[in-house]
């Protein structure tokens, strides 16, 4: 018997990893002989990008990223639609870094909290959003997407011709998430524009209000969600400031979460979850005024009744729970008919629109990541029918749900519009995943010059001997602090994890246990007016 050729370890991984590029369906000039692990991740990057962003940004960054398999002639890509942001550079993350250790803390005024649309967009300039290039039925699908990259490569190249890479927001890279929103928007008849209460200028671009009510002739909604977390005087404020701007908004205020009156409310305790799911779907305000809103829009041209009545059975079946902050289990409800997105769903409509198509409005949820669209959805349906998480781009294309028989829900994924935003902002917004970010200690300063952090977590300075005694804090500090009083250690030499600690900080802020809450110009000036007002009439939103 011939005596066995030695196949070495090398070999089999070798092997191994050709087996898996065959799969993928790789030409054969993606192919490397590297082994490394960067080879392999360049590689799937390579596969999964759908855009030529590259070419005017050089650096993208793409979070999210998910398993793949291999896929077939008609294999779905789970990395179609990651979020594409610009990579920031090695050089100005450790600058960061150094200067997260340096610079000391200093709270701000109350003036500097006062954030305005016209120095976040600055309407009428390039900071706008990639529309569809027109189109004709002659055109092949080929030469509809060459067109549609071309028109998005010229989107690109006049933002970065205009501003700094440093003084941009991040904003969305990939043309496949801006594909959902063009479809989304032929789809609908009704457009609601989900924002944060805490900032929803961050969340309302102008230009996207422009086009929808403008070239569009829809009506658009303005959602103002999470107002559990904000002050009533600060909800009341920012919706005066909207109307008195955009005259044509139609605003809603709504949450998934209402506080119960039951819970006493308690500031100080930070740590405490008081926003919980199961049951309290049915709890959601809002439902109410967005159908109010619905009916003043289609104006007696659908049907709306069934959704009334279906408010009216959740309003008489909603309760508290058992206050325990635990979640309970959701009861079986009506069927609700989900349609998934397909390719197909993604070809361009019609050239004429036909609204209120077979008695049915279709409303188009579409706003940033982690402003709440998806609970928002559910919380209108009246139980989970829509998968949330904390992590933005969590949903990845668009669905549709029939509420009632007239009523169709579509949500659109979140899609970040560029600005003149600071990223930190960004970033406690939400908009940018946490587990992700490369140096999340600048975020911390930004938030703790504006929160009170170490007073409300009741934080110990690190090189403090006597607790009574005064010191400088810097942004390490209180990441060095946090993860000492909760006990997070590296793994090797059981140092504090400073950065477990800034991300454990920075959920809190999302989740609003670190609640900060921005201000309409002449905020200051208004608050007593504001309280009388909701004083005289009763006017309580929760």
């Amino acid at each position: 018997m011939p005596r066995k050729k030695p196949f070495s370890v090398k070999q089999k991984k070798k092997q191994l990893q050709d087996k898996r590029e065959r799969k993928r369906g790789l030409q054969d000039g993606l192919r490397s002989s590297s082994n490394s692990r960067s080879g392999s991740r360049e590689r799937r990057e390579e596969q999964t990008d759908t855009s030529d962003g590259e070419s005017v940004t050089h650096h993208i960054r793409r979070l999210n990223q998910q398993p793949s398999q291999a896929l077939g002639s008609r294999g779905y890509d789970p990395n179609r639609y990651r979020l594409h942001f610009e990579r920031d550079s090695r050089e100005e993350v450790e600058r960061r870094k150094r200067a997260a250790r340096e610079q000391v803390l200093q709270p701000i005024s109350a003036e500097l909290l006062v954030l305005d649309i016209w120095e976040v967009y600055q309407p009428g300039s390039v900071l706008d959003f990639p529309r569809r290039p027109p189109w004709s039925y002659e055109m092949s699908k080929e030469q509809l997407m060459s067109q549609e990259e071309r028109s998005f490569q010229e989107y690109l190249g006049k933002i970065y011709g205009a501003y700094t890479s440093e003084k941009l927001s991040y904003f969305e890279h990939n043309l496949e998430t801006w594909r959902q929103l063009w479809r989304v928007l032929e789809m609908s008849d009704i457009v609601l524009l989900i924002t944060d209460i805490r900032h929803p200028v961050v969340n309302f671009p102008p230009a996207l209000y422009e086009y929808v009510t403008g070239e569009l002739g829809l009506a658009l909604v303005l959602v103002l969600n999470k107002v559990d977390l904000a002050p009533p005087a600060l909800v009341v404020a920012w919706k005066h400031y909207f109307h008195q701007h955009y005259p044509q908004l139609h605003i809603v205020l709504f949450t998934s979460f209402p506080r119960d009156p039951r819970t006493p409310q308690d500031p100080s305790s930070v740590l405490k979850k008081s926003r919980r799911r199961g049951r309290g779907w049915t709890r959601a305000l809002g439902p109410e005024q967005l159908l109010r809103a619905c009916e003043a829009i289609t104006a007696g041209k659908v049907d709306l009744s069934s959704w009334r009545e279906k408010i009216a059975r959740d309003v008489a079946g909603a309760t508290w729970g058992n206050g325990s902050g635990e979640e309970e289990e959701e009861e079986d409800g009506p069927a609700v008919l989900v349609e998934q997105q397909t390719d197909s769903a993604m070809e361009p409509a019609g050239p004429t629109r036909e609204h209120y198509k077979d008695g049915v409005v279709t409303i188009g949820c579409v706003g940033f990541p982690n402003v709440g669209k998806s609970s928002l959805i559910n919380g209108l349906v009246g139980r989970k029918v829509v998968s949330v998480s904390r992590t933005p781009g969590h949903t990845r294309y668009f669905q549709t749900y029939f509420l009632t028989p007239s009523v169709k829900l579509c949500d659109c994924p979140g899609l970040i519009f560029p600005s003149l935003l600071p990223r930190q902002l960004q970033v406690l917004a939400g908009v940018y995943p946490i587990a992700q970010i490369q140096e999340p200690y600048t975020a911390v300063g930004y938030l703790a010059s504006r929160v009170p952090v170490q007073a409300l977590l009741h934080l110990r300075h690190p090189e403090a001997e006597d607790p009574s005694a005064e010191h400088p804090w810097c942004a390490w500090d209180i990441c060095e602090a946090w993860a000492e009083k909760r006990g997070y250690k590296t793994a090797k030499a059981a140092r504090n994890d400073v950065y477990r600690a800034a991300n454990s900080l920075l959920r809190l802020a999302l989740d609003g246990r670190l609640s900060l809450c921005f201000q309409p110009p002449g905020y200051s000036e208004q608050k007593e007016f504001l309280f009388t007002r909701i004083n005289t009439h009763v006017i309580n939103i929760f």
